[in-house]
């Protein structure tokens, strides 16, 4: 009741649920002692990319809702069912391709995806930019920042070798950056 603009309530609502990925993805990793050794290093990097696909997905659906009115109710139980169907395909049917091969690295989809994700986010980046007069400036501004750092952190992440690595190191800082300036954006 409190923004007229209900995109931005779109964008808040899909990224609860971008968030809920990404603490799995967090507490996934070897040492954290949420998960069993078994899933080894595959089932972070699973996490990212399913988290990946739902943000940028939902980045290019605000850009192109911006003027439009939605349904959050609809919204929220779509994106509910979205994020159970992706995370039963990972811990229940188990038929998400992998991502990270132990003693391999990095998988070809999940190299792909990474860069996937950059073709839609400069998409969005298009869109944004086309409707740039029916937002608030700084909002606009700190979309475009999140928007960049986002892809800067998806190509890092096209390099590591090792999920310690500096790479990945950077691509999470770049990732801090870009949730920061969609906190900037949707809350600030």
């Amino acid at each position: 009741h409190i923004s007229e603009n209900n995109s931005l309530i779109f964008i808040g609502i899909a990224f609860f649920f971008v968030s809920f990925i990404d603490i799995l993805h967090t507490v996934a990793y070897k040492g954290m002692n949420v998960f069993g050794e078994e899933w080894g290093a595959n089932l972070p990097t699973q996490l990212w990319i399913m988290g990946r696909y739902l943000q940028t997905v939902s980045l290019l659906i605000f850009t192109l809702i911006i003027d439009k009115k939605v349904r959050l109710d609809v919204i929220s139980i779509c994106y509910f069912f979205i994020t159970a169907i992706l995370l039963c395909s990972v811990f229940v049917w188990q038929i998400f391709p992998d991502c990270y091969i132990e003693g391999q690295g990095l998988t070809p989809f999940k190299i792909i995806s990474e860069y996937v994700f950059c073709v839609v986010l400069g998409i969005s980046l298009f869109f944004l930019y086309q409707k740039r007069l029916l937002i608030d400036t700084k909002v606009f501004n700190f979309l475009v920042l999140s928007i960049l750092f986002t892809m800067a952190g998806e190509l890092a992440f096209t390099f590591y070798i090792s999920v310690y690595g500096l790479s990945n190191v950077v691509g999470h800082f770049f990732k801090i950056l870009s949730f920061f300036f969609i906190y900037l954006a949707l809350i600030k």
